[in-house]
């Protein structure tokens, strides 16, 4: 039987006008850091990496490596030690256990725990932060409310404050909501704002009928640009100093955290002229990015505060701190090449 020849092979498709476009921008070197950025912030949203590249046996070795930069350790004795180091230095503390996005109410309600033990051990100076959807938003809004209750009643009996972390614009609504039925009962519980959203414009107003403390970040979610500013535009320094200004001058406890050295002097010319001894604001930096920041601004009288994060979920975290400025892409293949 004599075997059909192989057909031949179809000519490749011309390239469109779109696939042009692609190339030239990738051609672009200015294009690069922000394609870098948007590929870290999808990697980021990756739920199954963060399991696999921690215990992949090629790739875990180096990007622990990487992430000791800014992550205190796996445990919380390893956060404890850091915390101690930090408040030595003069700053306050703010600790969180890494994870989010937990789909299984045991494990949520078990993850809680690890919180709790945060509560009673970390010393004086230092808050506890969490994502509500490490203990329970992903599976139900009652289970968020319930566990985080357990948590504000923990801190409340220690004396420190209970923060909630932001999340991606498509958890805000039901973060917001938990937000608001804990602070009919607690006064100490805080909330983390975007300057980034285009809705915290009106998020804003009503959180500051709420006690507890408001930390304005700049957010690192990979999002839209109809519900966010991108990272590089101007427009996102604007909301942000505008946002500023406005909880300074509300009096209301506050966090000013970023790592823009230009904002941060902006805002404390703002503040000039105010006691900052016993000031309602602090200014607030990640673990592994400004301690040199904060120095200078203890220095001059402000208070401020290092975040600290731990826990064996690492990887989704580290992916959203090197997509924030690209240029650390460079340190961290130093990191892992040690």
């Amino acid at each position: 039987m004599t075997p059909h020849p192989a057909p031949a092979p179809s000519p490749a498709p011309a390239p469109s006008l779109s696939d042009l476009s692609a190339l030239a921008a990738l051609a672009d070197p200015s294009a690069v850091p922000a394609q870098a950025a948007q590929v870290l912030r999808a990697l980021a949203l990756d739920e199954d990496l963060k399991w696999r590249v921690p215990a992949d046996p090629v790739l875990g070795p180096p990007a622990r490596r990487i992430a000791r930069r800014y992550v205190a350790g796996e445990t919380l004795p390893d956060a404890l030690e850091r915390a101690r180091g930090i408040l030595a230095a003069g700053h306050r503390v703010n600790v969180e256990y890494l994870g989010e996005s937990c789909r299984d109410p045991q494990r949520a309600t078990a993850e809680t725990e690890v919180f709790l033990a945060a509560a009673r051990a970390l010393p004086p100076g230092c808050s506890v932060s969490l994502d509500l959807s490490h203990i329970g938003l992903a599976v139900d809004p009652g289970l968020a409310l319930a566990n985080a209750a357990r948590l504000a009643r923990a801190t409340a009996a220690t004396g420190r404050e209970l923060m909630i972390s932001a999340e991606g614009s498509g958890r805000t609504d039901a973060v917001l909501a938990v937000h608001r039925t804990l602070c009919e009962d607690f006064d100490h519980v805080g909330i983390t704002v975007q300057a980034r959203l285009h809705r915290t414009v009106e998020d804003l107003p009503e959180l500051l009928t709420r006690p507890g403390r408001i930390r304005l970040v700049k957010g690192a979610f990979l999002e839209p640009e109809r519900i966010a500013h991108r990272r590089e535009s101007p427009a996102l320094a604007d909301a942000y100093l505008e946002y500023a200004r406005l909880l300074a001058d509300s009096g209301h406890r506050c966090s000013f955290a970023t790592h823009d050295r230009e904002l941060v002097e902006r805002i404390v010319r703002h503040l000039e002229g105010r006691e900052p001894a016993d000031a309602p604001w602090e200014f607030e930096t990640l673990l592994g990015l400004g301690p040199g920041l904060l120095d200078t601004l203890a220095e001059r009288g402000h208070p401020t505060r290092e975040y600290v994060v731990f826990g064996t979920e690492w990887w989704l975290y580290v992916c959203n701190r090197l997509a924030e400025d690209p240029q650390r892409l460079l340190r961290a293949l130093v990191d892992a090449a040690a």
